[in-house]
């Protein structure tokens, strides 16, 4: 039996993994929960780090493999944790080229600079803030680190731009701190150096088109593409996803020319025997793509697509990678020709009053097949109170859909709104 310590466990994912036909060789060990890593107000990855350290140490038997599936600052630490216990992972200076956003935005305009947006950093803290960003408006504005959009604002004139750097100064804190405690453990260029988890990234407005997310992994020095995802927005210029979409629906020549892209960032940076995720825009009337972020991980996000679709979640992808092997992902194997995972969004703070119960839910899943519901929230509380949501809106449940059509998926996700209303009352 393999030792496989899995970095922030949770029971949904937990269970992808424990239902896979070769996890029956394996051992999964919590290193660390969910709620210990990414729950709380803070991220403590002094404690953290040290902690996962000691256990790993004082474990009797083998240290097999260390994984993780969510981002900040799981992925982030995964690299050092593998470092020290020589285990197979990329390089933490190549995670970090794809996980600092101006770091990666400076490696990618060395070999593929026509696939990018202009961009500057910017130091939020400084009172000639506005004189430092080089670009016209509207451009967006965001942390070098954070996840789910979280301070991430589309910035028209100067009251957004003066409201979001107040925004951003009042709260940049929660990753800000973290990541320079995990910087410590790089070499970095001076340039980068100077742009510490503090600062921000300012980068011309490339969210028009169709959005997708190719997941693959390099091992070996070998970039390999096993699935395209669509990320699909609530509405035309909204920064909020509605959806999801698997497979994609961008014409494989699209997808090649994507492949191609990486496959040149990802052997420049020297990233190797790791899984990853990488997100394009494609303008359909001139057929050009721009890569908008890396993430040095699998989408967890995107673990029951697979499964609907090709058969098996692609958590089998990161565990053999984390052992030293080359995975072998089944294709269309699944139950349904399409598959999706739902974001229920409100786009204001409300104080809920009522929720679904769980034999409830439970109900529903098992008269709309293909289904499952994770609920957000909680009888009492405010929205507002939700972690790491985007700047425009919260995320009150995500729901997972397979179906044979794209109508078919809508249909089902309509059925389930209809099915367990939420009651909220309006703050506003």
């Amino acid at each position: 039996m393999k030792n496989v310590f899995v970095f922030g466990a949770d029971k949904f994912n937990l269970s992808l993994m424990r239902s896979l036909k070769p996890a029956q060789e394996y051992c999964f060990h919590e290193l660390f929960q969910y709620s210990e890593v990414k729950t709380g107000k803070e991220f403590p990855v002094k404690f953290l780090y040290e902690g996962a350290v000691e256990r790993l140490q004082k474990y009797p038997g083998s240290v097999d493999a260390i994984v993780g599936y969510w981002d900040f600052p799981v992925s982030t630490m995964l690299p050092i944790l593998c470092q020290a216990f020589d285990l197979p992972s990329p390089s933490f200076e190549a995670v970090l080229k794809c996980e600092h956003k101006y770091w990666s935005r400076l490696e990618q305009r060395q070999v593929i600079p026509k696939y990018i947006p202009d961009f500057c950093a910017v130091d939020p803290f400084r009172d000639d803030y506005q004189q430092q960003i080089t670009l016209n408006y509207p451009f967006w504005l965001k942390p070098v680190k954070a996840v789910l959009s979280h301070l991430g604002f589309m910035v028209r004139n100067d009251s957004e731009l003066e409201m979001a750097i107040g925004e951003i100064r009042k709260k940049i804190q929660t990753f800000a701190k973290p990541f320079n405690y995990l910087l410590q453990f790089a070499s970095l260029p001076n340039e980068v150096a100077a742009v510490d988890g503090y600062h921000c990234i300012a980068e011309e407005i490339i969210s028009h088109g169709q959005q997708c997310t190719l997941e693959g992994y390099v091992f070996d020095g070998k970039l390999h593409i096993y699935g395209a995802v669509d990320s699909i927005r609530e509405g035309e210029h909204s920064s909020s996803f509605s959806r999801y979409q698997y497979p994609s629906s961008i014409p494989q020549a699209i997808q090649d020319k994507m492949i191609t892209v990486s496959e040149r960032f990802f052997s420049y940076i020297e990233f190797n025997n790791g899984p990853f995720n990488i997100e394009y825009y494609w303008e359909k009337e001139t057929d050009h793509i721009w890569l908008l972020e890396i993430n040095t991980r699998i989408s967890k996000s995107h673990c029951p697509l697979f499964r609907n679709v090709d058969g098996m979640s692609h958590h089998l992808v990161m565990l053999e990678l984390a052992l030293g092997k080359e995975p072998i992902f089944p294709h269309r194997q699944g139950l349904y020709r399409y598959a999706a995972k739902f974001m229920w969004r409100i786009h204001a703070d409300a104080l809920v009053n009522s929720v679904p119960t769980f034999q409830e839910v439970q109900s529903v899943i098992q008269r709309i097949a293909g289904t499952e519901i994770q609920l957000h929230v909680r009888e009492g509380m405010r929205l507002s109170e939700l972690n790491y949501q985007d700047s425009y809106s919260y995320e009150v449940a995500t729901v997972f859909i397979g179906g044979d059509t794209e109508q078919e998926l809508l249909q089902k996700y309509s059925d389930v709104q209809q099915a367990l209303p939420l009651g909220l009352v309006s703050l506003s």
